[in-house]
């Protein structure tokens, strides 16, 4: 995360700031242990065991400003990258860029992926705020009332994957994995040979004039979430781009990445706990679409809505959004060996929601801890290079605002080995398609409508839904 420091910024204020969040999250004093076999022991060091002053440099960006201050900036990125160490204790690096004395400086924070997710970020960030104001004034930062521990809400997953509400769940994934998943590449992914030195990657952009419906009327119009219109449009494009490629399939098995802070422990609150609380499912999403269709499809008629619709209700089907797939895969000693067993998806998608881009004409304008205008290039996150790749596609795609609004920006990563960069831009251009045709299907008349999860009233079928609608002119 690279966010505009304050230009009243010090060394030993932010070195102030820094100690305050070091001492307050435990996840961030994290210190792992490995084991010969694959047991990983996590244990939370005693506040004051991290020294900020050893976590934060100082780099002088006095009178650097554009592309050379973006070029310097992915220089010393590299090495905070390269001082992550779980083994040795070190989970959080920070860089700050000093532009110099009342000038916007600006303030890298580079984590471990076992501290930090995506929810992590909307915490740490705010509180790093507090922490420095605290840190100005000379006074004690105040964050409020504590929730759970990262290690109270770990022990607590181990004693729900064994309860018979989560173990009765088990037929519900053996089925989802034993659907049809025909081969998208060249050959199965090797995890031998596809690494991720030898990953490719491509970014696209939706404009804003398509995005900025997906995330509001379209939604509203089918009572759905944002998530829930993504994957339709998704399913619909790998269907396209199988059909045109021979390839047998209406249905797309998919895993989903989530939150992970659905309530799997009772009386747990871990809505300011720092970690890595993401959860990974198997979904099989199928938008019903057959042959004679497509033409329908792209010209956004009904068939869109009624995609909409089935794929809305496949989702609200899993149990508690899906979190509980994983207790059964890794926790449950009863359950993970038939699980791990099955084939495993060999796409994974991410929607990693809304978030601010600085401004780009004018830095200087933007707010103090807003995310850099620098944030969305020259920077990442990184990968060791011999981590092994697990899917053919991975796609992550937030929505990014900007000053005509938002825009979805998605990141698609694959082997090199099983695909040629214009068969992804060709499935990357196809979802942007099926996105658009959407958007034009929704602010047609008649659109949208309720599915049966939208109702307490059990037991009618999506067509009684529609009839009832059609006749009461909702």
């Amino acid at each position: 995360m690279v966010v505009q420091a304050p230009a009243t910024a010090t060394l030993d204020t932010l070195t102030t700031a820094l100690q305050t969040l070091l001492d307050h999250h435990d996840v961030l004093r994290l210190h792992t242990t490995r084991s010969e076999g694959t047991d990983w022991a996590l244990t939370i060091r005693p506040k004051g065991a991290v020294k900020a002053a050893d976590i934060l440099r100082r780099v002088d960006t006095s009178g650097i400003h554009g592309d050379d201050l973006r070029t310097l900036m992915a220089r010393e990125t590299r090495p905070a990258q390269e001082a992550l160490a779980p083994d040795e204790g070190s989970v959080l690096q920070a860089v700050w860029f000093d532009a110099g004395e009342g000038t916007t400086g600006r303030l890298l924070l580079m984590a471990h992926h076992l501290v930090i997710d995506g929810v992590s970020w909307r915490i740490l960030m705010p509180d790093l705020a507090t922490a420095y104001e605290a840190a100005r004034a000379g006074r004690e930062a105040d964050f409020g009332r504590a929730g759970t521990s990262f290690r109270a809400w770990a022990r607590g997953l181990v004693e729900a994957a064994s309860s018979e509400a989560r173990t009765t769940e088990l037929d519900v994934w053996t089925s989802m994995l034993q659907a049809e998943d025909p081969l998208l590449g060249s050959r199965p992914l090797d995890p031998d040979r596809d690494t991720a030195d030898t990953s490719h990657g491509l970014s696209v952009e939706l404009p804003a004039h398509l995005t900025n419906p997906l995330l509001t009327t379209v939604p509203a119009a089918f009572h759905a979430g944002v998530n829930d219109i993504l994957l339709t449009g998704f399913a619909l494009a790998v269907a396209d781009w199988r059909q045109r490629r021979q390839s047998a399939g209406s249905g797309v098995l998919v895993d989903l990445e989530g939150h992970g802070r659905e309530e799997l422990v009772p009386g747990a609150d871990i809505s300011r706990t720092l970690g890595w609380f993401t959860s990974l499912y198997p979904v099989n999403l199928d938008p019903g679409v057959t042959g004679d269709q497509w033409t329908e499809v792209w010209a956004g008629g009904p068939v869109i809505g009624d995609a909409i619709k089935a794929v809305k209700e496949q989702l609200r089907a899993l149990p508690d959004n899906g979190a509980g797939y994983g207790l059964l895969r890794y926790l449950n000693q009863d359950t993970a060996a038939t699980l791990a067993a099955l084939p495993t998806p060999q796409i994974s998608f991410n929607y990693l929601g809304r978030f601010e881009r600085g401004e780009r004409e004018n830095p200087g304008t933007a707010a103090e801890w807003a995310p850099a205008p620098e944030a969305d290039s020259g920077v990442s996150g990184g990968s060791d290079d011999g981590m092994r790749l697990r899917y053919a596609f991975v796609l992550s795609a937030a929505a990014v605002d900007g000053p005509d609004g938002p825009s979805l920006v998605a990141g698609w990563t694959w082997p090199r080995e099983l695909f040629a960069e214009g068969e992804v831009r060709d499935l990357a251009d196809t979802w942007f398609r099926a996105l658009e045709a959407i958007v034009t299907h929704a602010e047609g008349p008649g659109a949208g409508g309720h599915t049966p999860s939208d109702l307490f009233l059990g037991g009618l079928s999506q067509d009684e839904i529609d009839e009832f609608e059609d006749e009461l002119g909702l």
